[in-house]
């Protein structure tokens, strides 16, 4: 699962206001009985192959299903056959699947991480009730050798008492029949739209623990992932309208059905840690072959300019597949998918087939992180598992510096190595803490400092060492789940008990931090601010083909791009403007410094006379301060009310308006290929809660995340009561 895993997004999230402080601290029913079985009406009438003998010798699991979508109501009926090869050292007496589908039997036991993109398209379709939200999962009948079997559903997890006890290494075949309530809106199984998430939609083996001799009976985390599996062998027969394509892990393959109208789609999955699926009759696909793997990418073609995004897309998918391959194990599997959903905000990782959102047309694949971060989670999830409600840090760490590994070695100099390096604040929390613990910090627990752990540990070691590491570590896990005792065993095998021991502490010690000569200095920093931000404006800024020069944010980019800026103060202030205009210095200069931007301030009239033609004539300016007391506005007043003639902000009037404050920009009023700023207020000083306001807004005026100022006027209160601004396209994601 993708969070904001870089700072380029931490930075995206927050704005210009909330980067200061950013930087400073550096840094989301019960059922109990025997019934018979119900016939599943227009099933898959073909038989499954019988590849039990040889998929038992590659997985202890084996799925063979026949499932029904019923699209007019939006539900499946299945018939399940499982084969479970005991592993363990125990016998059972019964076995435990997980129904995560019964997560939407009500919205407290939804995952909250789509709560928001549900609220969004509740508003869109007011004729969707609350109850369209939900669904959940029925088991209609258990059985094996034709007999009923008890069972008790329960918080997600069905246990099934068996007739006999299956010893170590004895394996038992047992038959389910379900009935599965899709729900409406973004749930990881859910459908929107004309597409259908197919995550979590059968019952699937709980991990059995042999240590505590006790099944994994823990619902699906709300607040973020709990995803553990065996890695098993599936054979899945979906009974489809003729009009869908459907996306599945495995070899597919087509053909017809009984019924008019309908089709069979069947995939072979062997060693496969989660089968998921995606129907849509309006998904094209395209695809490509190299040595052997086949990447396909399932899309919406809405725009004609959109295959050759999606054929960079799938370049960039081989190339980081290949990366990946040589440092770490070679991706097994003959084919890879990425589909493209409605999803908005996150990307959820799958076995062999990932979920994103909408691609647009001004989608760079190059720089697409979160699809990079994604793909590595094919080596740190799919194939090497782990528990991710008790240890995350083993497949978000991994996949997260593995996404900056790739960056580096491309190198992505934003995206790279120094986005881990900047990162200096403790955080008060273990890495290996568990999901419940971490709670609302598991983002920056386990991507943030768990990339850095990693980190440390490969510059500690060298690059050839870390890679020799990982090589090990995935021969030893590969389909396997690992623990983090596990790694740090396989740490101490490869590189000494040394270095386990400090990847121990750093794992497990609260408040880690990189080491100081790991970390980057002073001048490295701000140079990487500034990269970053001047990235982010200009991306976001060209979004807008036809935005008006003169916006305030637009300054800002100015002189990341390297030109100047002066600062212009009123020189004939009283004492209390005076501070309060120093405070605003204070707080602008305390952002620029970290920046690396290069300014100058002039703060009495003498020096502003001797500057006024050439270094002011060639300099991005802010000015502050009541417009009868600057002296750079008094020089240059009426070519100042000339150039804001041209953005319709009406100078005369608002400067003689009492108690009003505000900013416009203009066109430097004698060249026009710099801006000029002045953040004004008309009385001598502003009042204490007026001052408050008017920072608060400097900042937001000239921040990349919120609209496009031209011009606003404040009351006296530091309420905005009139403006002309353009809707930044980003603006709303940032609105909390």
């Amino acid at each position: 699962m993708n969070y904001p895993n870089s700072f380029t997004l931490k930075l995206a999230r927050v704005g210009i206001a909330g980067t200061l402080a950013l930087i400073l601290a550096t840094s989301p029913l019960a059922n109990m009985g025997v019934i018979a079985a119900e016939a599943v009406p227009s099933l898959v009438s073909t038989k499954m192959h019988n590849t039990q003998k040889d998929s038992l010798e590659h997985a202890p699991i084996q799925y063979q299903i026949q499932a029904r979508l019923n699209e007019k109501d939006m539900t499946i009926q299945g018939s399940e056959k499982v084969t479970y090869r005991n592993t363990s050292k125990d016998t059972l007496q019964q076995l435990v699947l997980h129904t995560y589908a019964d997560a939407n039997l009500s919205k407290s036991t939804q995952a909250n991480m789509f709560q928001q993109n549900n609220e969004k398209i509740s508003e869109d379709h007011p004729e969707k009730t609350a109850e369209d939200f939900l669904g959940g999962i029925d088991i209609q009948a258990v059985t094996a050798d034709s007999q009923s079997l008890d069972f008790h559903k329960e918080n997600q997890a069905l246990t099934v008492q068996l007739k006999e006890p299956v010893k170590p290494g004895e394996s038992v075949v047992f038959q389910l029949e379900f009935h599965l309530n899709i729900p409406y809106g973004s749930q990881r199984v859910s459908y929107y739209k004309d597409i259908i998430n197919g995550a979590h939609w059968f019952p699937v083996m709980s991990v059995y623990d042999e240590v505590k001799h006790q099944w994994n009976k823990a619902p699906y985390s709300r607040t973020f992932e709990s995803d553990y599996y065996t890695s098993s062998d599936f054979e899945v027969q979906l009974n489809v309208p003729d009009d869908y394509q459907v996306a599945m892990p495995g070899a597919i393959t087509t053909q017809d059905s009984s019924e008019h109208g309908r089709k069979i789609v069947s995939a072979v999955a062997e060693n496969t840690r989660e089968f998921v699926f995606f129907a849509s009759p309006n998904l094209q696909v395209e695809r490509a072959t190299r040595n052997g793997l086949t990447v396909e990418y399932y899309y919406y073609n809405d725009d004609p300019s959109k295959k050759k995004i999606v054929d960079r897309y799938i370049n960039q998918a081989f190339k980081v597949i290949d990366f990946y391959s040589e440092k770490y194990g070679k991706y097994p599997y003959p084919e890879f998918r990425i589909v493209e959903t409605y999803v908005q905000g996150v990307a959820v990782e799958y076995a062999r087939l990932i979920q994103m959102g909408q691609i647009h047309d001004s989608a760079v694949p190059e720089e697409d992180t979160t699809f990079v971060h994604e793909i590595a989670h094919q080596w740190f999830h799919a194939l090497i598992g782990n528990n991710s409600e008790t240890e995350s840090f083993l497949d978000e760490g991994f996949a997260d510096f593995s996404m900056v590994y790739f960056a580096e070695k491309q190198g992505d100099k934003l995206n790279g190595f120094r986005s881990i390096q900047f990162d200096t604040a403790p955080v008060d929390m273990a890495i290996a803490s568990t999901n419940d613990e971490a709670g609302d910090l598991a983002g920056l627990v386990y991507y943030q400092k768990g990339r850095q752990a990693i980190y440390q540990l490969y510059r500690s070691v060298g690059e050839e060492k870390f890679d020799e590491l990982m090589r090990t570590y995935f021969k030893r896990y590969v389909y396997q789940n690992a623990t983090i005792e596990g790694l740090l065993q396989t740490i101490e095998d490869v590189l000494g008990k040394e270095v386990r021991t400090e990847m121990q502490t750093a794992l497990y010690q609260p408040d880690f931090v990189l080491k100081p000569e790991f970390q980057l200095s002073q001048e490295e920093t701000a140079a990487y601010v500034h990269d970053i931000l001047q990235a982010q404006y200009q991306a976001v800024m060209g979004m807008i083909p036809d935005l008006p020069y003169e916006v305030m944010n637009r300054l800002m980019d100015k002189v990341l791009q390297g030109e100047e800026l002066t600062i212009v103060l009123s020189d004939q202030a009283s004492k209390l403007a005076t501070k309060q205009q120093e405070d605003m210095v204070n707080q602008l200069t305390g952002f620029l410094d970290m920046t690396g931007m290069r300014y100058d301030i002039i703060r009495d009239r003498k020096e502003l006379k001797q500057k006024m033609k050439k270094e002011i004539g060639n300099s991005n300016l802010i000015v502050i301060g009541n417009a009868k007391s600057n002296g750079l506005v008094q020089a240059l007043k009426f070519n100042i009310i000339d150039r804001t003639k041209l953005t319709g902000f009406s100078w005369k009037n608002t400067m003689n308006q009492p108690l009003a404050a505000g900013a416009y920009v203009i066109k430097h009023p004698y060249n026009q290929n710099r801006l000029m700023l002045h953040y004004f207020w008309n009385e001598d000083h502003l009042s204490d809660a007026a001052f408050e306001a008017f920072k608060l807004k400097i900042q937001e005026s000239i921040g990349f995340t919120n609209d496009f100022y031209q011009y606003y006027v404040l009351d006296n209160q530091g309420k905005e009561k009139s403006d002309k601004k353009v809707a930044n396209p980003i603006s709303s994601l940032f609105a909390e």
